[in-house]
Order: structure tokens, then sequence, then C-alpha cells
């Protein structure tokens, strides 16, 4: 785990979702969602498949910061904006940088990728340092 100073970059995370996990999130979140579950819906109102679960894209945004801060309890505020569709099979990578630290607390920018498109951009995070 490298230092949470301004300007340091945190361990990228890497992750392909297999194509079972939209059916597995949505039995953990709750959320049926044709388009997350049935090829064939998703297919007929225009997607390309099924597509993940904006919030399994998140949680992967706060599993990286998290993990530059020391593990989860280090969390202390997320904020993303969804700015893209991502889809099973295909790696989702989170990259970000420190850009302050105030009082113990770190200030992670991050943005969540798949496929070279922003899935997830301007991801704030503060995160426990001390």
């Amino acid at each position: 785990m490298a230092a949470l100073e301004p300007g340091a970059e945190i361990e990228p995370l890497s992750v392909t979702p297999d194509r079972y996990l939209t059916v597995r999130y949505a039995g953990a979140s709750g959320d049926f969602n044709p388009i997350h579950i049935d090829e064939h819906f998703a297919e007929e109102v225009g997607l390309p498949g099924t597509i993940l679960h904006g919030l399994y894209s998140m949680a992967q945004v706060a599993r990286a910061v998290s993990e530059a801060g020391g593990g989860p309890q280090s969390l202390r505020r997320l904020n993303v904006q969804f700015r893209g569709m991502g889809l099973p099979e295909h790696e989702l990578t989170v990259t970000g940088s420190v850009t302050a630290v105030n009082d113990g607390v770190a200030i992670v920018q991050a943005v969540c990728t798949q496929q070279g498109k922003a899935i997830i951009r301007n991801a704030e995070a503060e995160v426990q340092v001390d």
C-alpha cells in the first residue's frame, strides 16, 4: 500500500466479471431488472446484451479506494457519476489519485473504465489515513 499523500496514485484494480455475475448480483441486491439477467430481453430493448448493475461498478470503485486506505473501514464517503454501461466478460479497471489530505482524510479522485470508456467518472472518495 502506497502512502496516501497529494499526487499519489492508488493501486489500479482490474476485475473481469464473468457472464453469470449479473444473476448473482441480482440475487444479492434484489434488483432483478431483466436488462441485467435476461440476454434476450436486453437485446430486444437495444442493449448489446445483459449489462452490469451500476452499483456493482460503483462497488469496484469503493473497493479500490478503500484498499488504498488499508481496508473497508477506511472509506468515509463515496460519490460517483454513472456515465456508461458495463458489460460482463470485459475487464473493468479502476484508477485514481489523491488530490488532497486534510485532518487525516485523503480525497481520492477515481474513474472506472471498460474497453477504453469511462463507465464511472468523477468519483470522489474520502479515505481515513491515520
